[in-house]
């Protein structure tokens, strides 16, 4: 079945991204999977990791691993620097104002719940939280919990069948009562990317709160949270070539200032009493306990790995191969790609005549091939489509057209054993 799809073209990538060069940096992917080599196309799952952040993974652990912040010992002060080094790459990487914006977290799921926890105790009956109908779980949850406890209320706008906002409803939705807006930077289950500078330009019309979840940005795009003026903006360093287990949520100074801890414990203290305790300044005040250190220093490694490349170049080359991709797929009968914005990211989700998701992934494993089958926490998407589930083929610059090539051959392959 032929797919009317087109991607709307970017800049051709640079001369100078060498793919190749790029995939010696990766040691998984010299593996092999069943005895064929490993095609990894489950990038929006999670990363694989170059060498430079497994070495600083290891070198952590041999070397200075010790905790953070209160020791006056060498290892500690070692670790302590090497941990707010990490949170100042980060800093410089999303252009944030000061380092007092950069709270580390689990990841984007735990950044989305304690804006919803912290900032959301404010919100009351009559309230209106705002979201898209394309939004991951972890961006609808913790806003339903908030419903719960505040007596506010969860509005969605809706999507069109190429699997883009419907900016007129979007827009219509938006009320004086509308405090939070929360939205997918790009979805991950259909690969859209959302206009979100005019969201939160809209937005801040009605005085609302912008929350955006970048998990599946950051990796792929440069994201400067000035220029998007948005209010707080969450990803994961285990989707951007990072470890898993951490993760930042960029907040505005003069609202994290205003917002309770999220939790309590130590570190996020500055005075302790049974009578009363006084919170530690930003950005620690939202950072009760021992953190992730081994992972904050290996999201810096990441970081560092990804401003070497080039987030341009990067971006440049994964839009070609979406472009190959496409064509590619589309090309196969009976093969439906569920996600068609003109403005779309490395995702691929298809569905296939006969043949159910989860079956279609087991096959491709025996190939080497590995992809994501199911709903991919995005339900809500499913039932938009009216499908159950979609095979998920995700992009990241270590892959080839070689790779999607025999995504495409297996895919057909497929389809024969299903004749």
């Amino acid at each position: 079945m032929r797919q009317d799809t087109v991607v709307e073209p970017l800049p051709s990538a640079s001369a100078e991204f060498n793919v190749q060069n790029v995939r010696k940096d990766f040691p998984i992917l010299e593996r092999r999977v069943h005895g064929k080599p490993l095609v990894y196309l489950d990038n929006a799952a999670t990363s694989q990791k170059p060498r430079q952040v497994i070495e600083a993974l290891d070198n952590y652990y041999r070397s200075y691993n010790s905790n953070i912040h209160r020791g006056v010992h060498a290892l500690s002060e070692q670790a302590t620097a090497a941990y707010e080094d990490a949170r100042d790459a980060v800093r410089k990487f999303i252009n944030a104002r000061s380092v007092r914006e950069v709270i580390f977290v689990r990841g984007t799921t735990e950044a989305i719940n304690l804006v919803a926890q912290s900032y959301g105790r404010r919100l009351k009956s009559g309230d209106e939280i705002l979201i898209t109908a394309m939004e991951h779980h972890a961006n609808i949850v913790p806003w339903q919990m908030l419903c719960e406890q505040t007596g506010a209320r969860l509005e969605v706008a809706p999507i069109n069948d190429r699997g883009e906002l419907i900016m007129e409803e979007f827009e219509r939705r938006l009320r004086p009562c509308t405090r939070i807006v929360a939205a997918a930077h790009i979805s991950n289950a259909l690969g859209t990317v959302n206009p979100v500078e005019e969201m939160v330009r809209l937005a801040k019309v009605q005085g609302a709160v912008t929350v955006l979840d970048g998990a599946q940005a950051v990796p792929h795009t440069a994201v400067d949270v000035q220029s998007l003026d948005c209010d707080f903006y969450a990803f994961s360093g285990h989707k951007m070539f990072g470890p898993t287990g951490i993760g930042v949520l960029y907040g505005r100074e003069a609202l994290l200032e205003q917002m309770p801890p999220y939790q309590g414990g130590g570190d996020m203290i500055k005075m302790v009493t049974f009578e009363k305790t006084t919170y530690n300044d930003l950005p620690h005040k939202f950072e009760a306990g021992t953190p992730h250190i081994a992972g904050a220093i290996g999201l810096g490694a990441a970081i560092h790995y990804l401003s070497g490349l080039g987030l341009a170049d990067v971006s440049g080359y994964e839009h070609e191969l979406l472009e190959y991709s496409t064509a590619a797929l589309s090309n196969i009968d009976g093969l439906r790609l569920v996600g068609t914005a003109s403005q779309k990211a490395g995702v691929l989700s298809f569905v296939m005549d006969r043949i159910h998701p989860h079956d279609l992934g087991t096959i491709l494993d025996m190939e080497g091939i590995a992809i994501r089958t199911g709903h991919h926490c995005a339900m809500p998407v499913m039932d938009r489509f009216k499908i159950p589930a979609t095979a998920r083929a995700s992009l990241a610059f270590y892959n080839t057209r070689e790779e999607i090539d025999l995504l495409a051959q297996a895919v057909e392959s497929a389809k024969k054993v299903f004749a």
